[in-house]
């Protein structure tokens, strides 16, 4: 007795549902196409503003391109072996780091300092609140000017009150060894009532019961603080100062109204100097390369950073 063996062949159909998915195909594609419409917009904003001008100034950063249109050719790797031997590059690169590094260490520890003492439950904390963050929300010309007339130094509050005190007048943005401090101390002055946002909303996300079962234990406040508190701010600190470094590398608004990058380039920072080279040397393709070597030189910051941060939280 011999048996056949009969094959049936099953006709595509469409694509099975997601389990939990109970729409229909139409109702399937329908919603598929309402999304892209809603989707769509921000697509083609993204690609035109972003994705189009980073190949774009990736192609000049190729070229002998000028501001005036003319000598546009094609130049291979010349610029970016001329960025890597410019010593005006490097030395605005270097102000760049300097500044980071005096910006970011007072934006975490000030921005902490005042989160814990807002956070003890004093009175009028909402006024302490309003005046640690209301900075945060000027403008960089507001702020500028303002600490350009204090950093007067015939007229400015800083020298008059020094003066009371028997010391010399000050040239705060005119003297290479102090330029960069003052510019350093209006950022922070600026700009640190938003850490500080961050530390106070991570504070108040802290579990009461634990400073409670601390308390019963017999910690004092300041073993409350080292043993709850700070460990608790961890990924809030971790996150501060991706931040905070990734802004300060990008520094441009308020040392350029300031000292203009002087005296004598020392406080001029890389972002200025891209800026320099192509609107007021006219050479784009020049200041492309040098605007990429600074992007490769963040995205390698950038994956240090995510990198210890991934292993602070495992």
């Amino acid at each position: 007795m011999s048996t056949s063996t009969v094959s049936t062949q099953v006709e595509p159909g469409p694509a099975a549902a997601p389990p939990g998915d109970d729409r229909s195909p139409a109702r399937r594609r329908r919603d598929n196409i309402a999304g892209w419409a809603f989707a769509g917009p921000f697509t083609l904003l993204f690609v035109a503003f972003l994705v189009v001008p980073i190949l774009l100034g990736l192609w000049q950063s190729f070229t002998s391109l000028s501001l005036t249109g003319a000598n546009n050719t094609f130049v291979g790797l010349a610029n970016y072996a001329e960025a890597l031997g410019d010593a005006d590059m490097w030395k605005s690169l270097r102000n760049t780091v300097v500044f980071t590094v005096l910006s970011t260490v007072p934006l975490v520890l000030v921005a902490l300092v005042m989160a814990l003492l807002v956070n003890l439950g004093t009175r009028g904390q909402w006024f302490w609140r309003l005046a640690f963050f209301l900075p945060f929300l000027l403008a960089s010309t507001v702020v500028t000017l303002v600490w350009e007339w204090m950093y007067n130094p015939e007229l400015g509050v800083i020298n008059d009150v020094l003066s009371r005190f028997g010391a010399e007048p000050v040239s705060w943005l005119q003297d290479e060894s102090t330029a960069m401090g003052a510019v350093v101390v209006t950022t922070v002055w600026w700009t640190v009532g938003f850490n500080f946002l961050l530390y106070l909303a991570a504070l108040q996300n802290i579990p009461q019961v634990q400073y409670e079962a601390a308390a019963i234990d017999g910690a004092s406040p300041w073993r409350q603080l080292f043993w709850i508190t700070l460990p608790q701010l961890g990924p809030t600190t971790v996150l501060i100062v991706i931040l905070q470094v990734l802004a300060s590398l990008k520094v441009f608004d308020q040392i350029y109204m300031m000292t203009l990058g002087g005296p004598a380039g020392a406080t001029r920072s890389i972002v200025q100097y891209i800026y320099d080279t192509g609107f007021t040397g006219y050479r784009l393709g020049y200041a492309a390369s040098i605007s990429y070597i600074f992007f490769a030189i963040i995205v390698v910051l950038s994956l240090v950073q995510a990198r210890i941060a991934a292993r602070r939280s495992s």
